[in-house]
């Protein structure tokens, strides 16, 4: 029954991704990150009470993401074996993001296609952190197949992952870590003292995935007809060309099946910030490479899925 609700979990996923106006947990935690972020601000006003106060956001995000989520599975299960069922797959469904992310890059990718650069940036501000008002084609493409390579991690092997290890809470309990990242784990002004704790735990947390991707992007690569032998060498070889220990890992393998390179010079919140690139320019970036780094994504998470199911039969 396990692997069945795993597997409905993440074809629901597929089928549906994240509705707009439906209700979802993670806008739940967002709401409670802000409210805490605010407490803690108006309380500790220098950069060690900061520090500390980001932990203490930390725990209290985490630890009642996982306690919440335990305990309304467990009371549906209590109430019916089929209410049970239900709770867990909607939990796992929830937060898995691969559809949406897919949304997402298509979003971006429809414009981009019909020269419409202003309207591609304003798409494209949606789903990255960089300033993106005076990005071109070639920028904004390499910025899309960027967010989706790095995202295939959080929003769909590390989930899986959590989910091997310790079933819906702890995959839930992970969403609360990678939202909190999303929200605070920045490196500039604002938020580098309380978001600290949490950059730091996010890169502890999604330390095996990564490197998991690497292996599963090269293989989706050989299944989609990339170049997998690429996608190992370079993945390999600029697995460190990125301030997070883990970025980089997916971003260089699908640099590395399609031929293209990423990374590079980028502005973040009115500051420019250089990076390293990532891959081997043996041709120009084009629009083609979204949805043939969609095409990688999805290839990877099926793989991921499969892999993990094994592994639950094996142990």
């Amino acid at each position: 029954m396990t692997l069945f609700i795993w597997w409905a979990a993440f074809l629901l996923d597929c089928w549906l991704g994240d509705p707009q106006h439906w209700p979802h947990p993670v806008r739940v935690i967002g709401h409670l990150i802000n409210r805490i972020q605010r407490l803690v601000r108006a309380v500790c006003h220098h950069e060690r009470t900061l520090k500390l106060g980001g932990a203490v956001m930390w725990i209290i995000v985490v630890g009642a993401t996982w306690a919440l989520s335990a305990g309304i599975m467990t009371l549906a299960y209590r109430l019916h074996a089929w209410l049970g069922i239900a709770v867990e797959i909607w939990m796992i469904y929830t937060v898995l993001a691969g559809r949406s992310l897919g949304d997402a890059a298509r979003e971006v990718e429809t414009p981009l296609r019909a020269g419409d650069i202003p309207a591609s940036r304003e798409k494209l501000s949606w789903i990255v952190g960089r300033d993106t008002r005076q990005l071109q084609a070639p920028q904004i493409t390499r910025a899309v197949v960027e967010t989706v390579a790095e995202n295939t991690v959080d929003g769909v092997i590390a989930p899986l992952f959590f989910l091997l290890l310790g079933g819906a809470p702890l995959a839930m309990a992970y969403k609360a870590v990678n939202t909190l990242d999303s929200m605070v784990g920045y490196k500039h002004e604002k938020y580098r003292a309380i978001g600290m704790v949490s950059a730091r735990l996010d890169d502890v947390a999604n330390f095996i995935p990564a490197r998991l991707s690497l292996l599963l992007l090269a293989l989706a690569a050989k299944i989609c007809g990339y170049d997998a032998a690429s996608a190992l060498r370079i993945g390999w070889r600029d697995r460190h060309n990125h301030s997070s220990p883990n970025c980089a890992w997916p971003e260089a393998a699908v640099a590395g099946a399609l031929g293209i390179r990423l990374g590079g010079p980028n502005d973040y919140f009115g500051e420019r910030v250089e990076k390293p690139w990532i891959g081997e320019a043996t041709r120009e970036v084009s629009v083609d490479d979204i949805p043939a780094t969609i095409r990688l994504m999805n290839v990877a998470s099926l793989l991921a899925l499969t892999l993990f199911s094994l592994l639950y039969l094996m142990f």
